[in-house]
């Protein structure tokens, strides 16, 4: 059986509560998650029930959700799951749940190879643990903007009045293509990373570094692209500043070499 580990508890609470990330990452999860006695695929489904039934629909439920589809869990038993339990714990819930879950299971039933099987299980496992690393939701893949990707990428809107605020998340070596935020006054848009690993970088400058926490203000009319590392998930919320006479303007793809470089210059 697959060896379950952890570390969210000790990435995000080591120093303010180590006891508590010992006991997440080394009871929790070290030991309780790969006991033999119950196999993974029924564990998981009987977190989603008991965060669901505790009415616990944050980022926790998104990553149990992803280990659910991760260890055999299909869209047709994660359906009939939250339905079933819905009669018990709430309708409410329920909705809540399939909220999430629709952003997890997003592709018809596969019937494919064993070898693409095996591709989508990797970043299934991947997403799981990038999600368990931040707060905020992966969402959807964000097909409305595909066509400005180079690879996945996935769009969870966070607001949407007052000022727009989105969490955008990249699979490994995705990026945006060069484009430009305009404004006749104001505008612009500020990055934040709030997990993983990436890059920002304006023309005609070095790459910046992206890491949890780093904070990247873009003005108005900087041809820019941003995106992952080669080898991680990357999320930034995407801030928009308020402006006059706001557009985007989508250029070119930023190519193989010029994405390389860029990589290898951090």
């Amino acid at each position: 059986m697959e060896k379950i580990t952890q570390t969210a508890g000790r990435n995000q609470l080591g120093n303010f509560a180590p006891d508590f990330a010992h006991f997440n990452d080394d009871v929790l999860f070290g030991e309780n998650w790969n006991n033999k006695d119950i196999d993974l695929k029924t564990r998981c489904i009987i977190t989603v029930v008991a965060l669901m039934s505790s009415g616990i629909t944050d980022s926790s439920l998104v990553y149990h959700l992803q280990n659910a589809k991760t260890h055999g869990v299909t869209k047709a038993e994660i359906a009939a799951i939250v339905t079933h339990v819905g009669f018990y714990a709430g309708w409410p819930k329920a909705w809540a749940v399939f909220n999430l879950a629709k952003t997890v299971w997003t592709e018809d039933e596969p019937s494919t190879t064993d070898v693409s099987s095996a591709t989508s299980s990797e970043t299934d496992k991947g997403m799981a643990k990038h999600a368990a690393s931040m707060i905020f939701p992966i969402g959807a893949p964000n097909d409305a903007y595909a066509q400005y990707f180079s690879g996945q990428s996935y769009l969870a809107p966070v607001s949407k009045s007052q000022v727009g605020v989105f969490n955008v998340t990249f699979q490994p070596a995705c990026r945006n293509n060069w484009h430009i935020h305009h404004s006749s006054h104001g505008g612009g848009q500020i990055l934040i990373c709030v997990a993983g690993h990436g890059f920002y970088q304006e023309w005609g400058r070095p790459a910046v570094e992206m890491l949890p926490g780093t904070c990247v203000n873009i003005p108005a009319g900087v041809k820019h692209w941003h995106g992952a590392a080669p080898d991680s998930w990357f999320s930034h919320l995407a801030i928009e500043v308020p402006g006059e006479n706001c557009s985007n303007e989508w250029l070119e793809p930023v190519s193989d070499s010029d994405y390389t470089q860029a990589a290898r210059g951090l």
